[in-house]
């Protein structure tokens, strides 16, 4: 990111902490004149609101807050150049463009100045919520990190001690809300199971997973007559694509072959997914 102020250091680094989407945005070239110079950086967060820096008026502040958006959705970078029209003309370009990795925009600026803004989207990582502390629980939670998955653990209070150090935990499985896309394994097996796969149906999440047989989900899912239908319906029981696997490892890694095929691929169902 470059140099940064004390004070956008901070507010990168709560934002952070808090799981929340924001944008970096830098100039890195200005030609003639412009408000804000090369160097200068703003935090927008996902509801447009520049919450830490400056990059200038209202002049190109528009196209900014665009692209920071469209950052936020795609999850790539972008570099702007926001240029006045006579300028795009001379290039050969229309507003909304690209071209060579650039995105034109126009500035209505009086003072005629181009500015070259780079994008940089900051997305927080899928966090993993692994209820229990069986072997399969604690093998996902050693391999989770390894996938890109931030990971916590969801158990009674006596057992939060099985969990590594430093691991966030969930007790008696609340699940506190997060603003991270969420990925939630019930792998309880046997030991609270009901108030476990209670809390993953009704905790939102783009993925749900129960490590069991089928027969097992549809006795405890007989017993919640309280959860949506619509969640038990996207559950994944059991848990992980089939690779045959027996190991508490290897049950993991199957686990974790599902949620990544689930993230990358738009959240669709995933053939050959038990």
């Amino acid at each position: 990111m470059g140099i940064m102020g004390r004070d956008i250091v901070q507010t990168v680094a709560a934002l952070q902490d808090a799981g929340e989407a924001f944008v970096v945005a830098t100039v890195v070239r200005t030609v003639s004149v412009t408000a804000a110079k090369a160097g200068a950086k703003a935090v927008i967060r996902a509801d447009g609101v520049i919450s830490e820096g400056w990059i200038g008026g209202g002049c190109a502040r528009g196209a900014v807050l665009r692209a920071a958006r469209e950052a936020l959705a795609d999850g790539q970078p972008r570099l702007i150049s926001v240029s006045p029209e006579d300028v795009l003309t001379a290039q050969g370009v229309a507003p909304g463009q690209t071209r060579d990795g650039v995105q034109f925009a126009r500035s209505m600026c009086p003072s005629k100045g181009t500015m070259d803004v780079f994008i940089e989207p900051v997305i927080p990582r899928p966090e993993m919520v692994v209820c229990g502390t069986s072997p399969v629980a604690l093998a996902l939670i050693a391999l989770g990190p390894q996938f890109g998955f931030a990971v916590a653990g969801s158990a009674g209070s006596a057992d939060l001690g099985t969990y590594p150090g430093g691991t966030r935990t969930f007790a008696d499985h609340i699940i506190a809300p997060s603003n991270a896309d969420r990925y939630v394994v019930v792998a309880t097996q046997g030991r609270g199971d009901e108030a476990a796969l209670r809390a993953a149906l009704t905790t939102p999440a783009t993925y749900r997973a129960f490590v069991g047989s089928r027969a097992k989900t549809a006795a405890l899912s007989a017993r919640l007559a309280d959860v949506s239908p619509d969640a038990l319906s996207v559950l994944h029981a059991p848990a992980g694509l089939d690779l045959g696997a027996i190991t508490p490892e290897e049950i993991a890694l199957s686990i974790l072959a599902q949620m990544v095929v689930h993230r990358r691929r738009g959240h669709r169902t995933v053939d050959g997914a038990a």
